[in-house]
Formats: C-alpha cells, structure tokens, sequence
C-alpha cells in the first residue's frame, strides 16, 4: 500500500513516499538489505563525529529473540509489530567518546540516524514505523543495556501488508489521510512567532 504526502512544495520522492504502516507481510529482509539500511545510519551526521548510535535486531525468522524484543513493547503496538518483518532498538549512548562528557545531542544524533534508516528502507520498498509504545527499563532489563546508554526508540519493519489483514481498530488509522501542520506554524524568522516570509508567497505550488 503506498500513501504518498500530499506536499505543498517539493520534495524528494523518498521523503514523499515515506510513512508509518501498521501492516506488514510476511516477506523477509535480505542480508543485502540489511546491510544497506544499517549503511544509511552509520553515515548520518552527528555532534563531533561521536556517532552515538546503536541498534538491536530482532528477525521474525528466529522466533525466540523476536518474542523477547515483542515482550518490550506496550500491548496495543503487539497487536499489530507481531506481524512485521523484524524489530529494532535505538539506543543512544550519553556520554561523548572523546571525552567522556555528557553529550546532550546524543537522542537528536540517533534520531537522525533513524531517519536516513527509514529514507534508504523506502527506496529499497521497505516500510518502517518508529514506537515510543515500549518499556525502556524492559529493554535494558532484557538486553544488558549499559546505564550510560538511553533506548531512544522501537521499530518495526518489513515489506508492506494488507490492511485488512490488522486487528479491529488499527484499519482506520491505515486508510486516513495523511496530515501536517502548515510551515506556518513552525517556521519563524525576526522573534519567535514570527512567520518566515521567503518572498515568493505568491509562486504558483507545484508538488
């Protein structure tokens, strides 16, 4: 199922194409596939190169480790992540390398690191969709996950489904439009509030 943004001005087509499903089908990622999403996240940009980014796998193909990272998640995200191709966690490690002092851009750096994940899994077909439905203290309860290190995120991910194949309840929100504030509301310019005027406010869109 594809559902492209309504754009108000260009874009690029893998931003456009990109969104958050909850049904996904049984199909299985490739190593290759893998490997190219996992590329994408280690080139993303962050504060003095620290790179503080981690992720943990769990593929649908080996039941018990996917149990275990299902088991992390709130009960409604279950109900429908049990169906995707694979999960994951984002963990940020807090403290800089270099020199060991907190770093306070660690939860921004792995997010963008998410984001070109979820960028190069839709040129390649895949879907992803980012949870804040999951118990940290269970994930580090689980994982053995160091205390000078923050899981930032769940994700599922895998090839897209049908929607009518979700449990009651999840098949509305598959269908609806897709929405967003206008820049209006978050660009400013001069003091906050402001709205940013670029000067072409008459320019004819073309999406």
């Amino acid at each position: 199922m594809d559902k492209p943004a309504p754009v108000d001005y260009p874009v690029a087509g893998p931003i456009r194409e990109r969104w958050s499903p909850r049904a996904f089908g049984a199909r299985s990622l490739t190593p290759r596939e893998w490997r190219s999403l996992f590329e994408a996240a280690r080139w993303a940009p962050s504060c003095f190169n620290d790179q503080p980014w981690h992720f943990l796998v769990a593929r649908r193909e080996e039941p018990a480790e996917f149990a275990k990272m299902l088991e992390c998640l709130v009960p409604r995200n279950r109900e429908w992540a049990r169906e995707a191709a694979a999960l994951l966690l984002a963990v940020a490690r807090l403290r800089f390398r270099h020199k060991d002092s907190p770093n306070r851009h660690a939860l921004y750096d792995t997010g963008q690191a998410v984001a070109l994940l979820s960028i190069q899994a839709t040129t390649l077909g895949i879907r992803v969709h980012q949870m804040a439905g999951f118990s940290a203290q269970k994930a580090r309860e689980v994982y053995g996950i160091p205390e000078d290190h923050e899981p930032v995120t769940a994700i599922a991910l895998g090839y897209p489904g049908d929607p009518d194949d979700l449990p009651e309840g999840f098949r509305a929100a598959e269908l609806a439009e897709r929405t967003r504030r206008p820049q209006t509301e978050f660009v400013f310019a001069g003091k906050w509030g402001d709205v940013f005027a670029d000067g072409e406010a008459n320019e004819t869109r073309d999406p």
